[in-house]
């Protein structure tokens, strides 16, 4: 009867840890999922800032440019950052191709 007891113990032990298994793949499949979402979520929202900010520059610098003489010295430093930085995005676009 002890062997029976042992088995039967045994048995009901591999039953559980299968159950649990389950549960914990099944929990597992649920969070990659929300992880998945979450992540297009933070990546479309990122996008979405870099958008807003670009909007803000264009409007920070329109309203510069229509603003007294005072603000001039502001536009010009302004229109020089930008420009710099289109040199920037040349130079590695230029690098990008060179390395194709």
């Amino acid at each position: 009867m002890a062997d029976k007891d042992i088995i039967r113990r045994l048995h009901d032990e591999v039953e559980r840890l299968i159950a649990d298994h389950q549960r914990v793949s099944r929990e597992c499949r649920e969070l990659t999922k929300e992880r998945d979402m979450l992540l297009g979520d933070k990546r479309r929202l990122e996008e979405k800032v870099r958008e807003m900010d670009a909007r803000l520059k264009s409007v920070e610098l329109s309203n510069v440019m229509r603003s007294s003489s005072g603000n001039v010295e502001r536009a010009r430093q302004r229109v020089n950052n930008l420009l710099r930085e289109v040199d920037r995005c040349i130079a590695a676009i230029k690098h990008e191709e060179e390395n194709n």
